[in-house]
C-alpha cells in the first residue's frame, strides 16, 4: 500500500519559513520524481517544485529563490523548504510521486501565511 504523508503546514507571518516533510512508503522511492504542489479554492493544483532521481529540480517562478525542495533518500522522505513567505503561498500542499504512469498523492497540508 502506497502512502504519502505529509506534515509541517501551518500559520506563519509574511517573511516566515516553514519545512513540509513528506514520508512515503509502498514505493521504490529513490527512483520516483518527488513533486510538490500548491492548491487554493476553486483553482487547479499547481507545481511548486520538482526533484527527479538524477536531482534535476524545477521551480514555479513565483518560487524560486525562495523555495527549496530536497530528498532524504535514507529517509525515504521529501522536503520542502519555505523561505520569505508571502499571504499569496497560501494554499494546501501536497506531495506527489511520480514514475509514469504510476503516480501518487498526499493528502496535504495547509499552509496559511498571515499576520
Amino acid at each position: 500500500q502506497v502512502q504519502l504523508v505529509e506534515s509541517g503546514g501551518g500559520l506563519v507571518q509574511p517573511g516566515g519559513s516553514l519545512r513540509l516533510s513528506c514520508a512515503a512508503s509502498g514505493i521504490s522511492f529513490t527512483s520516483y520524481t518527488m513533486d510538490w504542489f500548491c492548491q487554493t479554492p476553486g483553482k487547479q493544483r499547481e507545481l511548486v517544485a520538482s526533484l527527479t532521481p538524477g536531482s534535476t529540480t524545477n521551480y514555479a517562478d513565483s518560487m524560486k529563490g525562495r523555495f527549496t525542495i530536497a530528498r532524504d533518500n535514507a529517509k525515504n522522505t521529501v522536503y520542502l523548504l519555505m523561505n520569505r513567505l508571502k499571504p499569496e503561498d497560501t494554499a494546501v500542499y501536497f506531495c506527489n510521486a511520480d514514475k509514469w504512469p504510476l503516480n501518487y498523492w498526499g493528502q496535504g497540508t495547509p499552509v496559511t501565511v498571515s499576520s
